[in-house]
């Protein structure tokens, strides 16, 4: 295996258990089991990659997979590289973050406009002075469906570390405060930036899971299921029908060659 791309073809289904081909066009990224589970009980499909790195399901009808790739941007690198074999028409991640401003509850829905690659793991694919950019097409098509929803979502700039373990530390909450960020995640900008890297289009959609600015805020394995209870359905619901219906009436995502 000489290429990324004969080591792709060769990964993603050592990694899934999923056949390259059995993917479709449109993919989910998520961190957590639960939505791969809710999203095979919906569409009344199978799991599959059960005991592997990266458990998935796949409906044909709708031409949209999810894929659990785990925790952390080197995960998140890593899903966006396999993808290569596969090239998605569009990946939308299905991530949770912590929000940063008053005007982020928990539940509230963030489509970010960037994001800060204080992660380090994007640094391998771009320099520093290249941003973290979604495609602008896919998130303006997700806005309209939240809309219709009648749903409030928000925009801005979320910052996007490797540090799991950070609540506590009072200067680094304090640089949090500095950059203006609306929210922190550990996945969004290498998305972003790989997905720029292997030319795939790619989004986020952003769940706000906790304040942890706030000593009260940090999430709890009670506050986590509380929000699993209240949201997650809806999160999933709105990535799926975003996804099916950019498959049948959206714009094309990339007009011009890199």
């Amino acid at each position: 295996m000489k290429s990324k791309l004969d080591i792709c073809q060769n990964w993603l289904p050592r990694y899934t258990g999923t056949a390259t081909d059995d993917f479709a066009d449109y993919i989910l990224l998520t961190n957590f089991n639960n939505y791969v589970d809710a999203f095979a009980k919906k569409l009344g499909v199978e799991i599959r990659g059960v005991g592997r790195y990266m458990p998935n399901a796949t409906c044909k009808k709708t031409n949209v997979s999810i894929i659990n790739f785990g925790m952390g941007s080197a995960n998140a690198a890593t899903v966006m590289d396999l993808l290569v074999a596969r090239k998605p028409k569009a990946v939308l991640f299905l991530g949770k973050c912590g929000g940063l401003k008053k005007s982020t509850e928990i539940g509230h829905f963030i489509l970010p406009i960037a994001a800060v690659r204080g992660e380090g793991t994007s640094n391998d694919y771009f320099s520093p002075e290249v941003p973290a950019l979604p495609s602008f097409k896919l998130h303006k098509f997700i806005s309209e469906k939240i809309v219709h929803r009648q749903l409030e979502y928000r925009t801005g700039v979320i910052y996007t570390t490797n540090r799991r373990v950070w609540e506590h530390d009072d200067d680094f909450k304090k640089h949090l405060i500095q950059m203006k960020c609306i929210g922190i995640d550990m996945e969004t900008a290498t998305v972003f930036i790989v997905g720029h890297y292997n030319e795939i289009p790619r989004g986020a959609l952003l769940l706000v899971s906790d304040v942890p600015l706030m000593p009260e805020g940090v999430k709890t394995e009670h506050s986590d299921q509380k929000v699993t209870i209240q949201w997650v359905d809806m999160h999933l619901e709105l990535g799926i029908e975003s996804l099916q219906q950019l498959e049948l009436h959206g714009e094309p995502m990339k007009h011009f060659k890199y």
